[in-house]
């Protein structure tokens, strides 16, 4: 089995290898294709996964590439991890919104339409070209904001295009470490769109463990989003939220926050990873070594700006561990490989899932996954406060899509402006022409 990783120079990708490494079955990956359009960024990544493979005897080839066709041709699996303008583009994103007093954050509010603005049409015309090179491939969609991206893709690609996300994987299994309950063995009641869901129950041998944990105020406040929302607003909930529901609860102060701070998140891993990928570079660096001390810098000083506005200190020993995306990927590709039945939270279109949301609004929610592919599991309506949410922010992910399509200022202006976020019509110009004038990939919405 091949698979191509386009974004292969991209930070994470050895949490990928390193996941590809530990299986042995049959019909497992036997060869890795990186795709980058930066060399040097390649080079150094295919370093670090030398050295992971260092005494595997039966670890997957991998070869580099920066022409698209060639990393395509062949491919199973398809995983899209991309990052259109780099991380250079990430920080301008967070300087323009902050400058209007506004959420800059990659995913959420300004921030995520920008980069959404760039991304969707660097997506549909890779879409398009596995279409053409790769048809009988599965692509799974890293790439942020990965639902909206995913549904970019899906126009082009269908039910062949699955994005994950490892942030509802960390939030169930620091649930079920609380609750004393295996995480590979329980049931998670999660519904929402990408880095907009709720947890609201966790099934132990068919029995709901989530209200136990609610009633219970030294369980409920002794993990990370029982500090950083508060005991008093989850149970007022009955759910725990998805962790970047933070920057809609708590709007104002995490802008505050992020407007006191030294620097951006964007800013900060720009500084980060260039420092890494010049150390990775050397031949005298062990870039394993440095890989691994930059990731755990990076898990350490993650959403640090939302748990100094909420007061909740830092990070605890046992939340460092990565949220474990590369082992969702790894659960998917076996499952769709080797027709291995799993249940996971994924990206996926829509259908009849989530009452609200027409058929091909991709939402995130468990799915079932098999030989032919993943299907959302049914599951019951959103209280009105969250589906208000959902619909608002589906809603500026279709104003995006047509944006991207039509390339009219006025569609972007009016993605901006109708995000919760976004309070302002005059804003949301503003921001359009801040983001323009940063980006020359937005150059198509001057008009």
């Amino acid at each position: 089995m091949r698979l191509t990783i386009l974004g292969g120079g991209g930070f994470r990708v050895p949490l990928v290898y390193g996941a590809l490494l530990g299986d042995h079955a049959e019909g497992r990956i036997s060869h890795v294709t990186l795709h980058d359009l930066d060399g040097d960024r390649l080079t150094a990544i295919a370093r670090v996964l030398a050295e992971q493979a260092e005494g595997v005897p039966d670890a997957p080839a991998v070869t580099v590439t920066t022409d698209l066709d060639e990393a395509l041709r062949g491919a199973d699996f398809v995983f899209s991890a991309i990052r259109v303008g780099g991380l250079e583009g990430r920080a301008a994103d967070e300087r323009v919104a902050l400058a209007e007093g506004v959420l800059g954050q990659e995913t959420v509010g300004a921030g995520g339409i920008a980069y959404g603005l760039r991304t969707v049409p660097v997506a549909m015309a890779i879409a398009r070209r596995i279409a053409v090179l790769a048809p009988d491939a599965w692509v799974i969609n890293f790439t942020n904001p990965a639902g909206l991206v995913t549904e970019a893709m899906s126009r082009v690609l269908g039910d062949r295009v699955v994005g994950i996300c490892d942030s509802p994987v960390g939030l169930g299994r620091r649930v079920a470490r609380v609750l004393g309950a295996d995480p590979d063995r329980v049931w998670i009641d999660y519904v929402g769109l990408n880095h907009l869901g709720w947890l609201r129950g966790l099934r132990v041998d068919g029995r709901d463990e989530l209200p136990r944990l609610l009633a219970d105020e030294a369980l409920l406040g002794s993990f990370e989003e029982g500090r950083l929302f508060g005991t008093e607003w989850l149970r007022s909930l009955g759910a725990v939220p998805n962790e970047y529901l933070h920057y809609y609860y708590f709007n104002r102060e995490a802008v505050a926050s992020y407007r006191g701070a030294e620097k951006t998140r964007g800013a900060y891993l720009l500084d980060q990873q260039a420092g890494f990928y010049a150390a990775a570079g050397k031949p005298e660096t062990r870039a394993l070594d440095a890989w691994h001390r930059t990731l755990a810098d990076r898990e350490a000083t993650y959403m640090a700006h939302n748990r100094e506005a909420a007061g909740a200190g830092d990070r605890a020993e046992e939340d460092l561990e990565s949220g474990g995306y590369e082992k969702v990927a790894l659960a998917l590709m076996r499952a769709i490989a080797r027709g291995e039945r799993a249940t996971l939270i994924l990206n996926v279109r829509n259908g009849r899932t989530l009452p609200g949301l027409d058929a091909d609004a991709v939402v995130e929610v468990p799915c079932l996954v098999d030989a032919n592919g993943a299907r959302p599991v049914a599951v019951d309506p959103l209280p009105y406060h969250a589906m208000g949410l959902v619909s608002a922010v589906k809603a500026v992910e279709r104003e995006v899509l047509t944006a991207a399509r039509s390339g009219a200022r006025a569609d972007a202006v009016k993605a901006f402006a109708l995000h919760p976020l976004v309070d302002s019509v005059a804003v949301a110009r503003r921001l359009l022409d801040g983001y323009t004038a940063a980006h020359p990939g937005l150059a198509y919405l001057r008009g």
